[in-house]
């Protein structure tokens, strides 16, 4: 039987040990450590970090945290290792889609996403698109599934861009990408007629 070497007073241990010559993300999918309670941790609808109310400015502890980040089927995100997890606030989504790729148009049309960790999602079947109604403003919030429950806000910018490549489809606009189309709002209700 080994000892426990880790140090408690070193949270970063345990997710250095459970990311050490990974290649690829961790199987946080697979770990059911207990809960170890709540930490000071929130990502803010911008897409920043923070830890204790200040922002965490290294994007590579950034990509750790967000490596072992978690959505459970309870709605909360957690970050997960082997031997722990902790949940965190997020204000919206947990990552924040900042760079955008078109390839073709109409139905042969491909978009993708760049997130501010550095993830690449190509929006298809398995990482749909969703349109989200604004609270207060009415406007649309598009989302993309980047993995396991966990998405990516599509920054305002982007969102200018993606309905330029937008077209109408039995009713409704919406985009096409990868064979599949993606619907935002009923055309009548933005003036366009079918």
């Amino acid at each position: 039987m080994t000892a426990d070497t880790r140090d408690a007073s070193n949270p970063l241990q345990g997710l250095k040990e459970a990311t050490k010559g990974a290649k690829g993300l961790p199987p946080v999918h697979l770990w059911n450590p207990p809960f170890c309670g709540d930490i000071d941790m929130r990502i803010a609808r911008d897409g920043t970090w923070f830890y204790m109310n200040s922002p965490i400015g290294r994007k590579p502890l950034m990509k750790l945290f967000a490596s072992v980040l978690r959505r459970d089927e309870d709605g909360k995100y957690y970050l997960v290792t082997p031997v722990e997890k902790c949940g965190i606030r997020v204000e919206d989504a947990p990552f924040m889609a900042i760079r955008m790729t078109v390839d073709n148009r109409g139905r042969g049309q491909t978009i993708g996403f760049e997130t501010n960790t550095d993830d690449e999602v190509t929006v298809d079947e398995a990482h749909p698109l969703r349109f989200e109604t604004e609270a207060g403003t009415d406007g649309l919030k598009p989302y993309v599934l980047v993995r396991a429950r966990l998405e990516a806000l599509v920054s305002r910018a982007l969102f200018y861009d993606l309905v330029a490549c937008g077209t109408v489809k039995d009713g409704w606009f919406g985009v096409w990408s990868s064979g599949r189309f993606f619907p935002m709002q009923k055309a009548k209700e933005i003036g366009i007629e079918s």
